[in-house]
Formats: structure tokens, sequence, C-alpha cells
């Protein structure tokens, strides 16, 4: 019975009997709908006692509920929806209650973390990071497990500064043993959700179009992110914020080398193992900055970056190249030097000094809207991933965490470019003067 209603993510949620569970989630995917089969189940076999189920506002209590009664149909059970009762006079606590005819019961909370208060049984902390008081509402609930009941926590990403993602750091580091399912847009509808939608079999273009509208009508990048990707966003310490980088972002903005007829300007982050090659051509046209390539090198030999670097920098239009000479870059940018010379080929070493140096030059050019890069998820998540961070000996650093998106290759492959275009770079103009005027000048002398 269960296939023909639920898809695979909410299958394997469902067959997963692990007394805690955190599911990190976007958003209308299904996750309480499947929850709710599982607490009607636990019910009717007698598993728990009772069923203590919060969510952050009174109609998702009441969604619960309706979804509770329709699996008490199709489980053919014996219990009746009680409706809205209180369960404590003297604090004014209510719940939507359906009652089982083996003494089991359901309750749909309020946020009001004294509702746990004195309860044993399974808990359900549905949009556990959208509570006003996660803290209290967690004291209050843990305690209801001890006797060895199921906990489930449900929840979509809000910022990095609540206690849910705190606990999606700690799951995530092994330091709590709790069972971990994550389930951004993109596994959801490969998964059968359009599908499910759709109330058909959809091809992999009507799904990316499904996904490609429901971005757009997010109309930031913020919220598309937290609310259907599982990135907890924390604008507060992005070095670019997602609304300054959208405003620098142009479709179609790539173009072959060979087809450029305005300078050109090169930034080189060198990578081999754990991180990219990432070498990033712009084209100066008047005082603006526009992306023409941006090639990305994945654990590639060094001789084939240098082959790739050197096809890029034998275009008749290349000016100046700034690559990173920092350790494994070394060889690269001084191979590349010796090629096509000391003043057309920079290499940077980096420090913390060069780093702010590059990160400020690079965030000005945003500000001023002075550089156009593509419109690509991937690029924007790089850019977006830096953090200025103050050491305790009150040093300024620039830094990101290490993901399968990278290092923020493509952030400092930028900055290099645009240090490259902005740094001594141009042709030479060689002007003199009139015989008489430099005989005025050095009259006397």
């Amino acid at each position: 019975m269960k296939n023909s209603y639920f898809l695979p993510y909410q299958q394997r949620w469902l067959d997963d009997k692990s007394k805690i569970k955190i599911w990190e989630k976007s958003r209308r995917i299904g996750a309480t709908y499947v929850q709710s089969y599982e607490d009607v189940r636990d019910c009717v076999n007698r598993q728990v006692p009772a069923v203590w189920f919060s969510s952050a506002d009174e109609s998702a209590a009441r969604e619960y509920i309706d979804y509770c009664e329709m699996w008490v149909k199709i489980f053919h059970a014996s219990a009746k929806r009680i409706g809205e009762m209180i369960i404590d006079n003297d604090k004014d606590i209510k719940a939507y209650v359906i009652q089982f005819s083996n003494g089991t019961r359901i309750h749909a909370l309020s946020s009001n973390p004294k509702g746990f208060r004195s309860k044993g049984g399974k808990v359900v902390l549905d949009e556990f990071a959208f509570h006003n008081n996660p803290e209290e509402l967690w004291k209050a609930a843990r305690p209801c497990i001890t006797w060895g009941y199921p906990l489930r926590i449900l929840s979509t990403h809000n910022g990095q500064n609540c206690l849910y993602y705190r606990f999606i750091d700690q799951v995530t580091k092994g330091k709590l043993k709790w069972s971990h399912h994550k389930t951004p847009i993109q596994l959801a509808v490969a998964e059968g959700l359009v599908d499910r939608i759709y109330h058909r079999e959809t091809t992999k273009e009507e799904q990316q179009a499904w996904m490609d509208n429901e971005e757009q009508n997010c109309f930031d990048e913020y919220t598309w992110q937290q609310e259907y990707c599982c990135v907890a966003v924390d604008e507060a310490t992005a070095f670019l914020p997602y609304d300054l980088i959208s405003t620098c972002e142009l479709d179609d903005i790539l173009r072959s080398l060979s087809e450029v007829s305005n300078d050109l300007y090169v930034g080189v982050d060198i990578g081999r193992r754990k991180d990219l090659t990432v070498i990033w051509v712009l084209e100066k046209i008047e005082n603006i900055l526009y992306t023409r390539s941006v090639i990305e090198l994945n654990k590639m030999p060094f001789h084939k970056q240098e082959e790739i670097l050197s096809g890029v920098l034998s275009n008749k239009r290349f000016r100046r190249c700034c690559p990173d000479s920092t350790g494994i870059g070394m060889q690269l940018s001084e191979n590349a030097q010796i090629k096509f010379g000391k003043y057309r080929v920079e290499p940077i070493m980096f420090t913390n000094k060069i780093k702010e140096e590059l990160a400020y030059g690079l965030r000005t050019h945003f500000e001023d809207r002075t550089v156009f890069i593509p419109k690509k998820h991937e690029i924007r998540e790089d850019l977006h991933s830096v953090r200025r961070i103050t050491t305790t000996a009150n040093n300024i650093r620039f830094d990101a965490e290490h993901s399968d998106n990278g290092h923020a290759d493509r952030f400092w492959a930028l900055a290099l470019a645009l240090y490259a275009a902005g740094n001594g770079s141009g042709e030479i103009h060689i002007s003199t003067r009139q015989k008489m005027e430099t005989l005025k000048l050095v009259g006397g002398f």
C-alpha cells in the first residue's frame, strides 16, 4: 500500500526506525504528509501511548490532523476526531486531538513549549527552525521520550543563528548520533515530485522548467536556497550578499575568445586534488569588464593545465594575467611568465594582506557595477561562500568552507582577473614634445 502513496525519499524516512530522526528538507515535498502516516501507524499498532505534534503555526497543526484523519480511514482504524480540546486549563494550552479505540491519541499542539510539560510519548517537531522559542520547546519536549519513545524533527532552514542549524551541524560532524535525512528540491524532483504534481510521468525538460519557474518566483536567491535547497544562509557574514551578486549577473555573456575584439585580462586560481583550477577571462569594453570565459579544471595534471592556460594567453587580445603563485601554483605561474613575459604575467603570492586587497577590489567592482558575470548557480554560490573573519589577534581573514562546489576558487580567479585589469595594464602610449617646447623646458641647464 505504501509505495502507491509515497515517493522514494518519503519511503526512506518511513522505513527508518531510528529513535531520533532529523529531516533537513525543502518546503512542500510531503514531509508532514508521510510523518502523519507514521504517527497513525504507530498509534494503530500501539507502538506509542500518544503522539505529541507541534508545528510553528495553527494552520499547519490543522493540516496535520486532516492528514491523520485520512490515514485513519485508510487503515480502517477505529478512531474519532475530537477536535480542539483544552489539555491544560491553568496554562490555557489547547490541542487538536484524534482518539483511537485502543486508547492511544494524537495531539497537534500550538508552538507553546509548556504544552509538552508532564507529557510522555512520541514527539514530532515540525518546522522546528521557525518556532518562536525553539530552545524552550526543546527543553520541554526532549524529556517526553525518556522511556524510549521516538522523536522526529522536520524543518527547512532559517539561517545559521538558530538551534536547528546547530543540530544539523552536530549531526553532520558525527557528534550527535541521530539519523539524518536531507531532501533538497532537486532530489525530490528527481524522485518523482513533479510527476506527482502533474499526475503523469514528466520529462527531464519539464522537470527542469518547473524548477526554473519555482526559482524565478522566489524573487531572491536567499529564499530559494533556504526554502528549497537545504542551504542555511547567513547573510550577515557573507562578504558578497546575494542581492549584490544578482545585480551583476547577465544571461548569454560568455563568448568564444576568438570572437572578442577588445583587451582580455585573465585571473587564475590554481588547484590540483581538492580544489579546482579556475581560469577567469574578462573583456574590457570602455570601463566595464565582461566575463567571456570561465574554465574550470578538476583534478587535471599540471601539464594539461599549462597547455590550456597557454591557449588562453596566446590570444592576440590578451594583455595581462595574474595567476595565484602560492604553493602548487608557483611552477605554473613561473612557466607562464617565462613564455609570455614578465610584464604580461604577474604571479600573485597570496597573503592575508593581498587577499584583503583582492577581495575589496572585487566587491568595489560589484558595488559600482563595473563587472558582469554569468548567471550560473555554481558561480553565484562560490562568490557568496566567502566570509570575512576577524581572528582573535584582530586580523582580517577571508575564507570559505570546502564543499563539492570548490573552495571559493571562482571568487579568487575573478578577483585576480580584476586585479590584472586594473593594475598597470593596457597599452603604452608614447608622445614627444615639439623642439621649441623642449628647448624652453631645458633652458638654463
